[in-house]
């Protein structure tokens, strides 16, 4: 079977940062999506998909903007420590809300003095990626997959 809109995919993955050529992940278990503009994956990996089988294979060049974005330095934010529980660390997620209302997290990237500096930015915003695909499988989507925009079972969304 051809991938193709509202057909699931499965794929094994190798994500490198393109500038450093660091390992950033590599698939234990296989990412699944739905196939078809449903934004289950970035637009360029279903572009290259398209038409493909099982088997296919390739590597891919995402510049920023086709990936997680640039970095937003408007998202960067310094509160006071006093604001936080006891034990706040670097490293550590929370979730407040961005200038236009909508949820954001936030991950502390410095603790300094009586300030705690927070990154609104995902992690790998601002990278150039490198990503390896394996298709390993290609299945019709269910109607219910369809009608939620997502992929139901295994590897996939559980209601």
């Amino acid at each position: 079977m051809k991938i193709a809109a509202n057909t699931v995919v499965s794929l094994r993955y190798k994500l490198v940062d393109a500038t450093t050529r660091q390992l950033i992940e590599e698939s234990k278990d296989p990412m699944v999506y739905l196939h078809g503009g449903y934004a289950n994956t970035f637009p360029k990996i279903e572009e290259a998909l398209e038409g493909q089988e099982v088997g296919f294979a390739t590597t891919l060049l995402l510049a920023p903007e086709d990936a997680f974005g640039p970095r937003d330095e408007s998202l960067l934010q310094t509160i006071p420590k006093t604001q936080f529980p006891p034990g706040v660390k670097v490293g550590g997620q929370l979730e407040m809300r961005d200038n236009q209302g909508r949820p954001q997290v936030f991950t502390v990237t410095k603790i300094k003095g009586p300030q705690v500096l927070l990154d609104g930015n995902h992690p790998l915003a601002g990278k150039s990626l490198r990503f390896g695909l394996t298709v390993t499988e290609v299945r019709a989507a269910s109607q219910e997959e369809i009608d939620h925009r997502h992929v139901h079972g295994a590897h996939g969304h559980h209601h």
